[in-house]
């Protein structure tokens, strides 16, 4: 089987099934090494040849870097995209030899000479300088370091500034899912008109898009970050109520084909209005036949139906693309890390 592609650009196509790997920052557990690389290996192997890192996942790149000079067969195949997330403390201190060292220092962790895709995110908008640290990129990618420019987590009017200064986003990622359809409200429109892709995280929301959480009372102490996120994102959507009847809608589809509630999620990901590519997380691997399942998924018009029927009485999340994670005072802003690169492009 081989998993469906998408092009970012005319010559640059990638899976519309990536790997994520923000687990083996070691936030959902203990990362036995020799098991992530041979996930990696299986990955590509299968067709998922794009990679999604970035700098602030610990240990994330350098190990991807070691999957590569172990592997140059498969290397070859592969495709990685990383991010450039400077830390909220740090925005308005940002200069042309900091955007250049920790691009350097992705390179080096990576093994790479240039990256495929460095994603921009900005933390605080009411610090001016990320249309000018977006150019610094920019630049970066004229001298060959970068083939693409990507941005992840910016909304429908920094995005449009972007695309007016002259910044070429092939990319924006996005958390796009069954429950946060936040992109719709203006994201899809403007990569259609202007011709980029959108990247989606969140498709299974953490975990609690699968059998697990079916039938089950809400949870009481989550054990990480991710899981409390989609806890919250559920609650926006309508409540735990709401959310099983969507996990039952699921499983019913999920018998009919003979497909883990997770794959039928990513199926349904996958065909949102404007949804790019589907980031799906892995550390061990241990899920790959559940996400290559979902390559292989083609919804039905009834499955589709069924699923409609629960979303339309959905109540959000609202607003703009990570407008919840951006207010300061609400409780999606207080669970996340502002400070995972230092001034000097060490990780803490």
């Amino acid at each position: 089987m081989s998993v469906p592609r998408i092009g970012l650009r005319a010559d640059y196509s990638i899976p519309r099934l990536i790997k994520g790997n923000w687990q083996l920052a070691g936030d959902h557990g203990a990362v036995d090494r020799a098991r992530a690389l041979a996930a990696m290996a299986a990955h590509v192997e299968a067709g998922i040849t794009c990679f999604d890192c970035a700098d602030i996942y610990a240990g994330a790149e350098a190990l991807i870097g070691e999957f590569r000079a172990a592997r140059p067969d498969l290397a070859a195949r592969l495709q990685v995209h990383t991010k450039f997330v400077p830390d909220r403390d740090h925005l308005a201190r940002i200069d042309r030899a900091y955007v250049r060292r920790i691009i350097d220092r992705s390179l080096a962790r990576l093994g790479l000479e240039r990256l495929d895709l460095v994603q921009f995110h900005w933390w605080d908008y009411a610090v001016p300088g990320w249309i000018e640290t977006a150019g610094m990129l920019a630049d970066l990618q004229r001298a060959g370091k970068i083939r693409l420019l990507g941005g992840t987590n910016f909304d429908v009017p920094r995005t449009r500034a972007l695309l007016g200064a002259g910044i070429d986003l092939a990319a924006m990622q996005v958390q796009y899912s069954l429950l946060d359809a936040r992109p719709a409200a203006g994201m899809v429109a403007l990569a259609r008109e202007a011709g980029f892709g959108l990247l989606c995280y969140g498709t299974l929301a953490g975990g609690f898009l699968s059998e697990t959480w079916l039938g089950q009372a809400p949870p009481q102490g989550l054990s990480n970050r991710s899981l409390i996120k989609y806890r919250l994102i559920i609650e926006e959507f309508g409540g735990w109520a709401l959310f099983q009847d969507l996990l039952g809608a699921l499983a019913d589809i999920a018998v009919r084909h003979r497909v883990p509630i997770a794959a039928v999620a990513i199926a349904a990901a996958l065909d949102l209005p404007g949804a790019g590519a589907a980031i799906v997380g892995s550390r061990h691997g241990d899920h790959l036949p559940t996400t290559l399942a979902a390559a292989a998924l083609t919804l039905t018009d009834p499955d589709r139906e069924a699923i409609a029927a629960v979303l339309g009485r959905r109540r959000g999340p609202a607003g703009d693309v990570y407008e919840l994670e951006r207010d300061a005072g609400g409780p999606h802003a207080r669970i996340m890390k502002y400070g995972l690169n230092d001034e000097e492009g060490n990780v803490r």
